[in-house]
């Protein structure tokens, strides 16, 4: 009998037997403002997407020193990078906000942290889980530091090799681990999704549920990764796809959004048990049309 894939999220179980996991990635699509971040949330309600995400940063650690005085035009005039890294973070007051609007709204919400100091910090919110960025896949002391919360993980697995990611899930183990099958190029070509991974990984992983972060323009192949059985998709979501910032142009719009999620339910619906039957719904078309010999 096949291991069952399925890990307890928050209140949810994502995998074998369940509806899509559908998350809203934000990132930093807020562009540091938290009434955009909180219409974000509402564009997922909306949508009905289980659960928003956000990235964080510890600038001083994700960025080189070498670059902090790089100079670059922003929404808020010139500044340097180090001095925009912070304009784009949230802080603790932002973050309570986030904690308290998505409870209100009934909607799951997590974080990439990108370094160990942004975990400490995220903990004090008590997220569902983690997810890991693809970036992120090789960093052995992240992963052992959210490793250490008991939270699911989540991983990306963009821009890696299969030997990076068996490394990867050798670190974190297979207990309570989601891994997406993730190309890292934004927006990415068509040819270069590879969904096909997403049965490799089911096959070499069983037991651990098997997912989509994808960064492609256009809706189709996130639901073809749902009909080849994908537990949980990830998708950027966006007010305006012209917004200034690096993820904005490979994100959906909200009401892009809603068709997602609607189709992915209906995908989901039309999947059925596999049991080759007759509906009653054919039987007056299998009298009127069926040649009986």
């Amino acid at each position: 009998m096949a291991q069952e894939r399925k890990v307890k999220v928050g209140e949810r179980y994502i995998g074998d037997g369940e509806p899509a996991y559908i998350i809203a990635e934000i990132g930093i699509n807020h562009n540091g403002s938290l009434d955009n971040a909180k219409k974000l949330i509402d564009g997922a309600v909306f949508s009905g997407c289980d659960a928003v995400k956000f990235q964080k940063r510890t600038p001083e650690l994700c960025v080189p020193k070498d670059q902090w005085n790089i100079e670059r035009d922003t929404p808020w005039g010139r500044l340097t990078y180090i001095d925009y890294r912070h304009k784009v973070e949230f802080g603790k007051d932002e973050y309570a906000e986030i904690d308290r609007y998505c409870q209100e709204k009934g909607i799951h919400w997590f974080v990439s942290p990108w370094d160990e100091e942004a975990v400490t910090f995220i903990e004090q919110f008590d997220p569902v889980m983690y997810k890991m960025a693809s970036a992120s896949l090789t960093d052995k002391g992240l992963y052992e530091k959210v490793k250490s919360t008991g939270k699911p993980v989540m991983m990306s697995t963009g821009m890696s090799t299969m030997e990076e990611v068996e490394e990867a899930v050798k670190l974190v183990g297979t207990e309570n681990l989601l891994i997406a099958q993730s190309t890292s190029t934004y927006p990415c070509k068509i040819e270069e999704l590879n969904l096909n991974v997403i049965h490799t990984y089911k096959e070499k992983y069983p037991g651990v549920p098997v997912g989509y972060s994808g960064h492609e323009t256009g809706l189709a192949p996130s639901l073809g990764a749902v009909a080849m059985g994908a537990s949980f998709i990830e998708r950027h979501i966006t007010l305006d796809r012209a917004m200034w910032g690096t993820d904005q142009a490979a994100s959906v719009e909200i009401q892009g959004f809603f068709r997602l999620v609607s189709n992915i339910r209906d995908i989901e619906k039309a999947m059925g048990d596999g049991v080759k039957k007759v509906y009653d719904s054919e039987l007056p078309s299998r009298k009127k049309l069926r040649r009986v010999k």
